[in-house]
């Protein structure tokens, strides 16, 4: 029975290093189809009741406003695209600044800090562009 139970724990230690990636791999997909699944049905739905709403207004004596429901909405969709690139574009900025003053902290070596200027610049360019658009939008 005690040789049963070493040949066990042996066995365990062998494979357990293999199993914890094979099940973490196993559940990771997993979610990942379901997280999919899940948002294909909720862009399904969304879809499903904009066009019975759209309809219904259609349906109405004034047609005008499905016109400036649609504009609304692809407005509000355009100034959430925005707002979308100026948070990346300040994350990739604070990231560069981080990743510029981490090698210089660590790494004194004569100009290896500015590794860090290059996100810096996407983002500092990310953000400007955010912002010029949404001024040329409100400008015209």
């Amino acid at each position: 029975m005690h040789q049963l139970a070493t040949e066990t724990a042996h066995l365990l230690t062998q494979t357990l290093p293999l199993l914890i990636p094979i099940v973490g791999t196993i559940a990771l997909f997993g979610f990942l189809s379901v997280a999919s699944w899940a948002d294909a049905r909720r862009r399904e739905r969304e879809a499903f009741f904009r066009h019975e709403l759209l309809k219904k207004v259609a349906e109405s004596p004034s047609g005008q406003q499905v016109v400036e429901l649609l504009r609304q909405e692809e407005a509000d969709r355009i100034e959430r695209q925005r707002q979308a690139i100026q948070l990346a574009g300040w994350v990739t900025l604070g990231a560069g600044i981080g990743v510029g003053v981490l090698l210089w902290q660590l790494v004194r070596l004569a100009g290896l800090w500015a590794v860090g200027v290059i996100p810096a610049l996407v983002g500092a360019a990310l953000v400007l562009h955010a912002n010029l658009t949404r001024r040329r939008r409100t400008g015209s």
